[in-house]
């Protein structure tokens, strides 16, 4: 996205070739963009400057992407174009309303379907209006789609929040050089961006997803005897709580070769097979990692112990129900789960296998069925994931991989 705004060419190496990633290439060509990827998988991007995004002749579908609607529509709102959003069912239930609103006090317009939900047909607005605006709720998602918003719109444009969030955009807009700020005054966090600045090409390494890491990471902690090195993760602070409350429950994960890539902490971690103790961790940790519970729960699943989680609402309103469905399929094979309104509590089983032998939907959420085909690594019986086909999404290797680290 960032590129496409750039005046010159970017070229970008080790970019995830997901659904999600090929959606977003695809709106931002329709409009205006070159982006062009070749045999090595390298991409190259000729921006159109910030402010010189075109028309679409088309709507933009956005597959299963949440990440990538919220932040396009940030885009678009502060450029005088007109642009409708589908995507598929999954995406078409997820609500949209707490980006729709700071943008609207920008001066966007929507017409949304029913509980702001896809198709959505957004009418964009040049000059913007900047606003300051506090984050209701922890979300990474909406405080980038205002920021970006506020790249084109004259004056300063501000977001305050209490809890911080994944920093990746704050981090990017300053490396293509963005005039942006963080500051803390108290107990907030205030991002400020001057618009209508021009942002200037890179050249961009990206670091392996620790959300894709997650699930071989605890594939290696809970097979007795397994040991594996993941190579060239990211490890924001703001991204990799995961990786610390696994170590909190005993797991043994060391990271070797630290370095910065990119603005970026990355290293390598080398996981050994443990024996994990129940947690409850702090719900003010949520936001880093709030893509991993699913697979951290299968986790609490086999340790020893009653893990509690909680705080963790935004699990409800994901691709699907994360805590429900969760819930009915862990007990589907054998986990003793209890469903909270904010969370779960997960009595393990101190190491033992899952009794397994059911089928569990995932409900075209991508993190769900790679963490039940994680949990069916440590099941007595198979387990059966009715649908993996969203795991292209954002893990289109995931079986490879799995299969090449010994999974049958």
């Amino acid at each position: 996205m960032l590129s496409a705004l750039a005046v010159g060419e970017s070229r970008i190496t080790g970019l995830l070739t997901g659904e999600d990633v090929l959606a977003t290439a695809a709106a931002m060509r329709a409009m205006g963009a070159d982006i062009q990827r070749d045999a090595n998988d390298v991409w190259r991007v000729n921006g159109v400057g910030v402010g010189g995004l075109l028309q679409p002749q088309t709507a933009l579908d956005m597959g299963n992407s949440g990440t990538s609607t919220r932040l396009l529509m940030g885009l678009v709102a502060s450029h005088p174009i007109t642009a409708t959003f589908i995507g598929d069912a999954s995406l078409s239930r997820r609500p949209m309303g707490r980006v729709i609103e700071p943008l609207s006090r920008m001066g966007a317009a929507f017409t949304a379907s029913p509980g702001d939900r896809l198709p959505l047909t957004l009418r964009g607005i040049c000059p913007a209006i900047p606003i300051e605006y506090r984050l209701p709720v922890a979300s990474a998602q909406v405080k980038s789609a205002v920021i970006l918003a506020g790249l084109n719109t004259p004056g300063i444009t501000r977001v305050i929040e209490r809890v911080p969030t994944r920093d990746h955009s704050e981090r990017m807009l300053t490396g293509f050089g963005a005039d942006l700020t963080v500051e803390q005054d108290g107990d907030d966090m205030i991002i400020s961006i001057r618009g209508e600045v021009e942002l200037k090409p890179q050249v961009i390494v990206v670091p392996g997803d620790p959300s894709s890491a997650a699930f071989p990471v605890i594939a290696a902690l809970l097979v007795p005897g397994s040991e594996v090195v993941i190579e060239n993760v990211g490890l924001n602070p703001t991204r990799a709580g995961l990786f610390g409350l696994l170590r909190a429950m005993g797991g043994d994960i060391r990271t070797l070769n630290e370095r910065i890539v990119g603005g970026e902490p990355v290293a390598d971690i080398a996981v050994r097979a443990s024996a994990l103790t129940a947690i409850e961790p702090d719900p003010a940790d949520a936001p880093s990692m709030i893509d991993e519970f699913p697979i951290a729960f299968v986790a609490a699943a086999l340790a020893n112990g009653r893990s509690v989680f909680r705080g963790l609402e935004e699990l409800r309103v994901k691709e699907s129900d994360r805590i429900t469905t969760m819930a009915e399929g862990l007990r589907a094979i054998g986990a003793h789960v209890e469903e909270i309104e904010d969370g779960l509590i997960i009595h393990g089983t101190g190491g033992e296998p899952l009794e397994g032998g059911a089928t569990v939907s995932a409900k075209l959420d991508h993190r769900i069925a790679m963490s039940f085909a994680v949990a069916g690594l440590v099941s007595y019986k198979a387990v059966t994931i009715d649908d993996m086909s969203s795991v292209a999404t954002s893990f289109p290797t995931f079986e490879s991989l799995m299969t090449a680290l010994g999974v049958a």
